[in-house]
């Protein structure tokens, strides 16, 4: 095979010598490229084998730390606002937990403070019982209405007490056991409801006790163009009630009133007709007062005397509300200081 191939060349090269030399120069740079293309070994290119990517778990990001800026928007002045790489600044402010105040285990204890009653009557006795804990000794006192200590008993820390009630005593009443001092002070209060021993003298009754129980007397009432006079014998006193609106609304004065002395009427006012002149006792504070005369004005009516009832609450602060059954039946309240009075009960029918 191989001088076939010799032979075959010598003759081709033969051939090529009697062609023009600008065709051989063509034909031999054409053999050369293909010689070399034919040579060569072709090489084709391929994509870069890549690592099979392998999933890891990673811890998670803490809000606000770490976040990637956003695009803010342009302020008035073209440029952005400024945000901080981690994030908005929180305002809210940890809560710092407030130590809890330990007890202090020498301070004294009460163990329990009662009675041997739920309820009491006024004027009867109450016996109080009592446990302290570290405590040499103890006080109790009673607290009035108001809270204000009064009466006090000085006690071991373990015992029992009698305490007498009064007859006057309403509502309830109070004692407070104290321990200690300083900060290390131990108290408890014990209050004990009081029954109600008294009546009242009308219906429906008023939600309060009364002071005492309902006062038979004679009394005097009289009728004027602007409120009524009334005289309350067992207390000796005259009440002039207003229905003008100013202040006070009524006034009550003692009566001094001397039948022997002090004539019964003005003889020299005659009154107009229609109207009355007030006597005795009414007409003595009415002639002598010029605010109570000016105030109530001429007396519509003569002055009616009967037999009624009076009654009383004390409040809390010792002030005095006054009811009175009037000559019509209905009942008047007179509040404190002259404050207001007021019909709680209206006429009997008839």
């Amino acid at each position: 095979m191989r001088p076939m191939f010799t032979n075959f060349r010598i003759a081709w090269l033969l051939a090529l010598r009697r062609l023009p030399h600008n065709v051989l120069f063509l034909l031999v740079a054409l053999l050369v490229a293909s010689g070399c293309g034919a040579g060569a070994r072709q090489i084709i290119p391929t994509q870069r084998p890549t690592d099979t990517p392998t999933f890891t778990p990673t811890a998670s990001r803490t809000p606000g730390f770490g976040d990637v800026p956003s695009p803010t928007p342009r302020t008035e002045s073209g440029g952005p606002t400024p945000t901080s790489i981690f994030g908005a600044t929180s305002t809210l402010i940890a809560a710092v937990a407030s130590p809890t105040r330990v007890p202090n285990p020498n301070a004294p204890r009460i163990e329990f403070f009662t009675s041997d009653v739920l309820v009491a009557s006024p004027g009867e006795s109450i016996t109080l019982y009592w446990s302290i804990r570290n405590a040499r000794g103890a006080v109790i006192y009673r607290l009035d209405a108001n809270g204000v200590r009064g009466d006090l008993w000085n006690v071991p820390p373990d015992d029992r007490l009698t305490v007498p009630t009064r007859r006057s005593d309403r509502g309830q009443v109070t004692f407070l056991l104290t321990a200690g001092q300083g900060d290390l002070t131990a108290e408890q209060t014990l209050s004990i409801p009081l029954s109600c021993p008294d009546p009242w003298f009308f219906q429906p009754a008023p939600d309060s006790c009364p002071t005492g129980p309902s006062e038979p007397t004679a009394l005097i009432e009289e009728s004027f163009e602007r409120g009524r006079m009334m005289y309350i014998e067992s207390r000796n006193r005259v009440y002039a009630l207003f229905n003008d609106g100013q202040s006070p609304a009524w006034v009550s004065f003692e009566n001094r009133y001397d039948p022997a002395i002090h004539p019964e009427v003005e003889e020299s006012f005659v009154p107009p007709p229609g109207f009355v002149q007030p006597i005795r006792i009414l007409g003595f504070i009415w002639r002598g007062n010029d605010v109570v005369r000016n105030r109530l004005g001429l007396g519509l009516t003569a002055e009616i005397v009967y037999d009624g009832f009076t009654q009383s609450v004390t409040l809390a602060d010792g002030a005095e509300s006054l009811y009175i059954n009037s000559a019509d039946g209905s009942v008047l309240q007179l509040l404190p200081g002259g404050e207001a009075w007021q019909i709680i009960r209206p006429p009997l029918p008839g």
